[in-house]
């Protein structure tokens, strides 16, 4: 039988051999890996860096024949990374799921990398599948990002179709995969709740997002909320103490406020993502919401209750916190009842942070942590 999803779908387990064989013959992989890994040698003997990275890589993959064996290699690097460059996860609303039922969990969106990874991780803890990644066609740039991304469960967002008639298509067949993957493979989807991250700290959902996703449903036989309902969606809203990347975010919402316009850089994307990998996150929370029923007429009031339960389920750290006083005042008004977690990052360290910017960043840096308070304090007044 013919395979309609087989350009956008991760690897299944009979082809994670073939794939890996292939990464391990590709040259660009190969010095990417040799020039993170060792550098002073690279420059040295280009050659030899590239082997002794092959020998090494080849060893780690050895007996992987499937899509979990790969996934626990990943599980390695990903427990040394959680280590070493964060204060430790914590999670919550987790225990109140059915593990044996696939869910569309949708996210808000801070780190192109890391918002799927913690929220998968969390889910391997507590008993659940490992869910299959959105990941916009954007961010692979080169065939073996593609293939790494895809043995790791990743389906591939087609955004840079041209033309509406191919966009429309593209959408068509997304949301066909989705509905595929939860109801008739049980496999859970991890979505974000927009295109983009949420550069200034405001989490709100794209209603395109829920359009894309109801372009499945079966009008003849089904409603709208029924619909909604049968994809079993969860809001998940995960929270860092600190953001690797809030200076370059920073950078740009200033150049956005000045001028207008920013130009994202080539390369731009895959240096975020590095940035997000290796810097220092502080505490990390993740928290699960609940299901969405079938209450819903379109996809703005679905949207609107995303929105909802992200913003209260959102854990403060003191971050966020020491930002909304350093930009409205120190008796500006709060929240009550806050969410917070307890963090690793004194006040005297966060204002260094802030202050080692540019002074026309700040304000804007400050903003990426202080709008999770202003969004609740929104919330409360509702």
């Amino acid at each position: 039988m013919s395979d309609p999803f087989v350009d956008i779908r991760p690897y299944r387990d009979g082809e994670v051999p073939e794939v890996l064989a292939r990464l391990l013959r590709d040259p660009e992989l190969l010095d990417s890996l040799a020039m993170l890994r060792l550098q002073r040698l690279y420059r040295i003997l280009p050659g030899f860096a590239r082997w002794l990275v092959r020998m090494k890589l080849g060893r780690q993959l050895r007996g992987v024949n499937d899509v979990h064996q790969m996934q626990m290699v990943i599980k390695g690097y990903l427990q040394s990374m959680i280590e070493n460059t964060s204060g430790g996860l914590s999670v919550s609303g987790l225990d109140a799921l059915d593990s044996s039922r696939a869910y569309l969990f949708m996210s808000n969106h801070r780190d192109i990398a890391m918002d799927p990874a913690f929220t998968n991780y969390a889910l391997h803890l507590g008993g659940h599948q490992t869910v299959r990644i959105a990941i916009g066609d954007n961010l692979l740039t080169k065939p073996w990002v593609a293939d790494l991304m895809r043995l790791n469960k990743s389906f591939i967002v087609k955004r840079s179709v041209s033309g509406p008639r191919e966009l429309l298509a593209a959408s068509k067949k997304l949301a066909s995969y989705i509905q595929h993957s939860l109801l008739e493979e049980n496999a859970p989807i991890w979505i974000a709740q927009r295109e983009g991250r949420a550069k200034d700290g405001m989490d709100r959902t794209e209603p395109a997002v829920i359009k894309m996703l109801g372009m499945s449903r079966d009008k003849a036989t089904q409603s709208f909320g029924e619909h909604i309902a049968s994809l079993g969606i969860v809001p998940v809203a995960i929270a860092y103490e600190l953001d690797p990347c809030d200076g370059l975010k920073a950078k740009e919402l200033y150049q956005l406020a000045s001028t207008g316009t920013y130009q994202k850089g080539e390369q731009e994307d895959v240096t975020s993502i590095g940035q997000g990998i290796a810097g220092n996150k502080g505490r990390v929370h993740v928290s699960f919401g609940s299901p969405l029923g079938s209450e819903f007429a379109n996809a703005d009031e679905v949207a609107a209750e995303i929105d909802r339960q992200v913003i209260d389920q959102y854990c403060l750290h003191p971050t966020n916190l020491y930002a909304y006083d350093m930009l409205y005042g120190d008796h500006a008004p709060k929240p009550e009842n806050l969410y917070l977690e307890e963090g690793d990052c004194s006040r005297e360290e966060f204002e260094q942070r802030i202050n080692a910017l540019p002074e026309e960043h700040r304000p804007h840096a400050l903003a990426i942590y202080a709008n999770a308070v202003v969004s609740k304090l929104d919330r409360a007044d509702d």
